[in-house]
C-alpha cells in the first residue's frame, strides 16, 4: 500500500513548475529501462536453471570424449555474481531472488559500501568488497557499476573468471568491443535498449520491480519484440542468449545433435495457438540456423559445437539473424516462452504486439 498516494504534497510532482512538467515522462522512462533490464537478466538466470536441470538428465555415455577430455554433468548450482550494491544491485538482486528463484547462498554482491545492504544480508545474500574474489566463483557475473569505474573492476577480474563465466553488463555508456578489450573475455551480454515517443507510460514510477512484473501487461511489455511502454530491447541480445545456451552444453561436451535437442525442447517448450494437434507446424532449430552450411556439413555427429564469441554474435550477423528476424511463428514461440517462464500464459487474442 502506498501511504502517500493521496497525500499532494509528498508527491515527486509537487512544487514543479508547469514548463518543467514536460520533463516528468523520464521518471516513467527510467523506471521502465530499470523494470526491463531486471526482467532479462532474471529471464536469462530463468534459462539457464532450466537448461541446467535437463543437462542432469543426460546420460554420461551422451558426452562427448574428446582426448583428455574428463567432462561430467555438474551439478544444478547456478551461482550468480552482482557488482555493485546502488540502485540497481539492490533492485537486481531482490527480483533475483523472488523471481527466478536464486538460493540466497548462491547470491553475492560485491560493491565498496558492503555495509549499506543491511536488508539483503538479512535475506542471507552474502555482501562483500572483493571483486577478484566473486568474480572466481559466479557462472554470471551482473555488471550494475558506474561507467567510470569499469576500468578498474575490469582490472580486477579479467584474470579471475573461467572462460564459461558470462559477464552480463548494464553499463550503457561503455559499448561491447570496449569491454571485450577491458575484460579480455567473449563471453558477454549487454542489453540495448532504444526509447521511442508516442507510447503511454505503463511503468508505474513508484512501484517495486519485483511485485511489477508480475502484472500481466507491465510483463508483456518487457517481452522481446514487444515495443509497449515505448522501449524496444534490441534483438541481438536475445540471439546472444540463445548462443549462450549453446556454449553452455559445449562447455559440457555434448554432442550437437543432444544440444539441438535440449534446445528445441526447452524455447520450443511452451506451444501457441496456431500449432497443429501433434505440433508439426511448430519451427524447429537446425544445426543450420546457428553455423554456416560448409561447417554443418562437415561436422560429425557425436561432435560438439564450436564455441561461440558471445560478443561477435552481438556485433555482427550470424546465420540465426535473419531467422529471429523473419520467422514469425518461432517469434510466437520465443514470447510465449518467455511469459511462461514468469508464469504467465494467454491466448491468441491477449498476445503481445510483433513489431
Amino acid at each position: 500500500m502506498d501511504m502517500l498516494k493521496d497525500l499532494t504534497s509528498m508527491q515527486f510532482e509537487y512544487g514543479i513548475e508547469e514548463e518543467d512538467r514536460c520533463w516528468l515522462y523520464l521518471q516513467g522512462r527510467y523506471q521502465g529501462r530499470m523494470i526491463e533490464a531486471c526482467a532479462h537478466a532474471t529471464f536469462f538466470c530463468k534459462l539457464l536453471h532450466n537448461l541446467s536441470s535437463r543437462l542432469l538428465k543426460v546420460p554420461q555415455a551422451a558426452i562427448y570424449r574428446s582426448v583428455g577430455s574428463h567432462a561430467t554433468i555438474p551439478k544444478d548450482e547456478l551461482k550468480v555474481g552482482i557488482i555493485g550494491g546502488g540502485h540497481l544491485g539492490k533492485q537486481l538482486a531482490h527480483v533475483l531472488l523472488h523471481l527466478v528463484p536464486i538460493p540466497p547462498e548462491r547470491l553475492w554482491i560485491s560493491t565498496r559500501r558492503p555495509e549499506a545492504l543491511e536488508e539483503l544480508q538479512n535475506l542471507g545474500i552474502r555482501c562483500f568488497y572483493h571483486n577478484a574474489y566473486l568474480g572466481g566463483w559466479a557462472n554470471v557475473i551482473f555488471l550494475c557499476c558506474l561507467p567510470s569505474q569499469l576500468a578498474n573492476i575490469c582490472a580486477e577480474i579479467n584474470t579471475s573468471f573461467k572462460k564459461d563465466c558470462i559477464v552480463y553488463s548494464f553499463v550503457a555508456a561503455i559499448p561491447i568491443p570496449r569491454l571485450k578489450r577491458l575484460l579480455e573475455h567473449t563471453s558477454i551480454l549487454r542489453p540495448h535498449y532504444q526509447c521511442v515517443e508516442g507510447f503511454d507510460n505503463i511503468w508505474q514510477s513508484n512501484r517495486e520491480i519485483t511485485a511489477a512484473l508480475q502484472d500481466p501487461e507491465i510483463l508483456q511489455a518487457t517481452c522481446p519484440y514487444n515495443p509497449a511502454g515505448g522501449i524496444i530491447l534490441n534483438i541481438k541480445w536475445l540471439e546472444g542468449v540463445f548462443y549462450a545456451a549453446l556454449n553452455t552444453c559445449t562447455a559440457k561436451d555434448l554432442p550437437h545433435t543432444v544440444t539441438l535437442q535440449l534446445m528445441n525442447e526447452l524455447f520450443l517448450s511452451v506451444h501457441t495457438d496456431d500449432c497443429g494437434e501433434h505440433k508439426a507446424s511448430c519451427p524447429k532449430l537446425q544445426l543450420q540456423d546457428f553455423v554456416s552450411q560448409v561447417y554443418a556439413k562437415a561436422l560429425s555427429q557425436r561432435r560438439p559445437l564450436p564455441w561461440f564469441d558471445l560478443a561477435a554474435v552481438q556485433l555482427r550477423e550470424t546465420p540465426f539473424t535473419r531467422k529471429l528476424l523473419t520467422c514469425t511463428s518461432l517469434q510466437d514461440h520465443i514470447i510465449h516462452f518467455y511469459c511462461n517462464e514468469f508464469g504467465l500464459s494467454f491466448t491468441k487474442e491477449q498476445q503481445p504486439m510483433v513489431s
